[in-house]
């Protein structure tokens, strides 16, 4: 009996080592591949190293975005038993300060992967990197943060969880600053620990390009704080405001009211991330006067002092009424500008044929991108002359019937008062790597010669006029002399015009004469003060002379000087064809002296031959009060040249209108 179960025992002992054999000659011959792979693939992975997102800089080199080295932290519930759920939960308790209940309670909602943490900092991660527990790992989830939060929100965008630009210079310059992510081989237990690397299989990750901004980061805070001032105070829906370098094309500083905070995207809406500087569209109204003026004066078609009757603010054309502010009679072409009349305007625009004016139009870059370095920008609409009614072109003139972006306006008027040059706008001044090496650095890019150097002068002169004596005296500064224009518009609502929404604007620039900032700003419906020369010139003015009083002496009046008006001269007469074909013509008023009038202390000057504006800007000066009699150049004073003066004393002028020709045919 005995030898029998001795029998047994030895072949299930045979039995069970021929098994064994036959197993592992499956898992080491016949298997053997395949099993190794799943080895491999368990044990040995590839992981990715991403690369360090390039950082941003402003222009003196302030940081704005840089990197945080944030960690993630996820478990495995199906891997953790009861016991081991309560230590992990009280451990990231004692670490992250919330509560245990919060951590359990989120351990047993799955049974799954859970993410415990998300983007913990560098510093509290390092609390847990020796702890150790089955189902628990971690990843690097690094954060972009954005140092200033919501400042120059619209120019610098933010990027999605999966670290892409999703807005502004993050979105267009992505692949730049993203860099090459790079790879590791990790060889792992059977519970997720790494054992070792493979450093000769390791692909280090290439860092992104750093960029460095035009923005001005002290210019860029103005702005905003000044605009968001604005809009509040005038109580409109919304605001925007560019300030630019006009004679690089370099954006110093870009922004809309109300802005948002990149660092937390998510809690804004799609219409407060909108950067309306490029994507909106609005008719400029009267800022658009000095391109048409332009146009006249580049092609000698209207001289300054040209007078126009302005109808005393109403005036029929083309059976559609053209209305002004103010009403005005007999004016020059410097006051057409000057009180903003779109009488005088349209009546002046005639002069020029319809296509001449498209092209100078167009020139400005109007109807077409400025190619800025920011997402979603819109061409505006600019029509065809073959697509104009009959009032098509008085209305442009006045900027009516065509929609501009702010930064297409703001370009054109750098094109305006820097020589006529214009440039296309930037936002990137330079490109550096990980090292300090510059890779590349912008330099200005001109598009074209709109006009000429003189006619350039000539318009600066005329916006500088606006703001001493016109619609822009709001943003006037006594140490720095101002120019600029005044808009204002109404909205185009469900097809017509509105009679309480408009867009309040001013276009500025300083110092006059050898301009270094031209600045716009646009307030969308502001409830008080609606004129832009009474909500966006006063804005205009705080930024300028905050910007000013940061650096007095950039800013002084030097040269090249601003010419004298009375320089310019034309000798032209009109019989340019209207759309409605009725003929205007013009003589030059060139009867007045292009000497300056000669202020000697205690001693009445000659002002005989002068402008009446002229004379009167002078008897201010001296203190004397006047009484005038007539229009047009002083051709008797009543207090002698050369007599002694006292300061209160009344002078009477009496003045005399220029001949004029035919301009009586409106």
């Amino acid at each position: 009996m005995n030898n029998k179960r001795a029998i047994w025992i030895v072949i299930f002992i045979f039995i069970f080592f021929g098994l064994l054999v036959v197993k592992l000659f499956d898992i080491q011959i016949i298997r053997s591949e395949e099993l190794k792979y799943y080895a491999n693939r368990q044990q040995k992975v590839i992981e990715t190293v991403h690369a360090e997102r390039g950082l941003i800089y402003d222009r003196n080199n302030v940081l704005l975005a840089y990197n945080r080295n944030d960690v993630s932290f996820y478990l495995d519930t199906r891997m953790v038993s009861e016991t081991n759920k309560k230590k992990i939960a009280q451990k990231f308790s004692n670490v992250f300060g919330e509560s245990y209940d919060h951590y359990y309670n989120l351990i047993n909602s799955s049974n799954k992967t859970i993410c415990l943490e998300k983007k913990a900092p560098a510093e509290k991660a390092d609390l847990l990197k020796n702890y150790k527990m089955n189902g628990l790992f971690d990843s690097e989830d690094p954060t972009r943060v954005y140092y200033y939060k919501d400042l120059a929100s619209y120019v610098l965008g933010y990027l999605d969880d999966n670290y892409h630009g999703v807005d502004g210079i993050a979105k267009t310059y992505d692949a730049v600053l993203a860099g090459q992510d790079g790879s590791m081989v990790v060889f792992r237990d059977a519970i997720g620990d790494m054992i070792t690397v493979a450093e000769q299989e390791a692909k280090p990750a290439i860092p992104g390009i750093n960029l460095v901004l035009t923005i001005d980061k002290t210019y860029q805070q103005i702005l905003e704080d000044e605009l968001n001032a604005g809009v509040k105070k005038y109580e409109g829906n919304s605001g925007v405001g560019i300030i630019m370098d006009p004679n690089t094309g370099e954006i110093l500083a870009l922004a809309n009211s109300g802005g948002y905070d990149p660092n937390e995207y998510w809690a804004y809406s799609d219409t407060a991330r909108r950067d309306r500087a490029v994507t909106d569209t609005y008719e400029p109204g009267s800022t658009f006067k000095s391109i048409s003026m332009a146009a006249l004066l580049d092609k000698n078609l209207v001289n300054e002092n040209q007078k126009v009757f302005a109808e005393n603010g109403v005036y029929k054309f083309e059976n559609v009424n053209i209305t002004d502010a103010h009403k005005l009679g007999w004016i020059t072409a410097q006051q057409v500008i000057e009180e903003s009349s779109n009488i005088g305007m349209s009546k002046l625009v005639v002069n020029i044929d319809d296509n001449t004016l498209y092209k100078y139009v167009r020139s400005f870059g109007f109807g077409t991108y400025t190619s800025i370095d920011l997402p979603g920008e819109v061409k505006g609409m600019l029509r065809k002359p073959n697509e104009w009614t009959p009032v098509s072109k008085a209305f442009l003139s006045f900027g009516y019937g065509i929609s501009v972006t702010p930064i297409q306006l703001v370009t054109a008027y750098c094109a305006l008062v820097n020589g006529g040059t214009l440039y296309q706008p930037q936002l990137v001044k330079r490109e550096i790597n990980h090292d300090g090496k510059i890779i590349s650095e912008s330099s200005p890019i001109k598009v074209r010669k709109v006009i000429s150097d003189e006619t350039s002068a000539r318009i600066r002169n005329l916006l500088v006029d606006v703001v001493k004596e016109g619609t822009g005296t709001n943003a006037q500064l006594n140490n720095v002399i101002i120019g600029g224009k005044t808009g204002t518009s109404q909205k185009l609502i469900d097809g017509h015009y509105s009679k309480e929404d408009y867009n309040s604007s001013f276009v500025g620039f300083f110092p006059a004469n050898n301009p270094k900032i031209v600045c716009l700003i646009l307030v969308n419906s502001p409830k008080d003060g609606r004129y832009g020369g009474l909500v966006a010139a006063p804005i205009f003015k705080n930024i300028a002379s905050r910007i000013i009083n940061l650096n007095p002496n950039n800013f002084e009046n030097s040269s090249p000087a601003i010419p004298e008006r009375n320089s310019y001269t034309s000798t032209y007469v009109s019989n340019q064809k209207s759309d409605n074909n009725n003929k205007y013509t013009f003589n030059n008023i060139n009867n007045q002296s292009t000497t300056p009038i000669v202020i000697k202390p205690g001693s009445m000057p000659d002002l005989k031959q002068f402008s009446l504006r002229e004379a009167i800007v002078t008897l201010s000066k001296i203190g004397l009060k006047y009484k005038v009699n007539g229009s047009g150049v002083v051709v008797e004073q009543s207090i002698l040249p050369g007599t002694n003066i006292r300061k209160g004393e009344y002078c009477e002028l009496f003045c005399k209108e220029p001949n004029l020709i035919g301009a009586t045919v409106y």
